[in-house]
């Protein structure tokens, strides 16, 4: 299987989640298409390569004198073995990748919803879209403080 490929597939599937999300008018078709061509067909493509991973149905293209890996060894040994595969590298990006595009999806709806302007999303989107985690937990601070001034009489 061409790992590098496959690598580069679901890095453009989500860059043009992501493009869409950023520059594309908020509109239900756009919002479909991020979720379904773009979070759905990445979270598919995780499921089949998963499936032939742990079916033990491809070569995962080990690193030359790598340890087989055990899919079922959740230590941090166990994930580094993984990790250490073109198979585990792109098996575990395009989970980050599905997940990080869902982030930001509900981020864009959310801030839309609460009236933040375009503008204003853009560098938490991105940032969500660089460190997932990091640009949620700024939104969530943000949308908090948001909801508590809305709250006060």
């Amino acid at each position: 299987m061409l790992w590098q490929t496959l690598f580069s597939f679901t890095n453009l599937v989500a860059l043009a989640g992501w493009a869409l999300l950023l520059f594309a008018p908020r509109r239900p078709l756009t919002y479909s298409a991020i979720l379904y061509a773009g979070v759905g067909l990445l979270c598919l493509t995780y499921a089949v390569l998963l499936v032939l991973l742990v079916g033990k149905l491809v070569d995962p293209g080990a690193l030359p004198g790598a340890a087989p890996f055990d899919v079922s060894d959740y230590s941090i040994g166990g994930l580094r073995k993984l990790f250490l595969t073109d198979a585990g590298i792109v098996v575990g990006w395009t989970h980050y990748l599905a997940f990080d595009l869902f982030v930001g999806l509900w981020i864009s709806r959310d801030a839309d919803n609460k009236g933040f302007s375009r503008l204003a999303e853009a560098p938490i989107l991105i940032l969500t879209y660089l460190a997932g985690p990091l640009g949620l937990f700024l939104w969530l601070a943000i949308r908090e403080r948001r909801a508590r001034a809305a709250a006060r009489p």
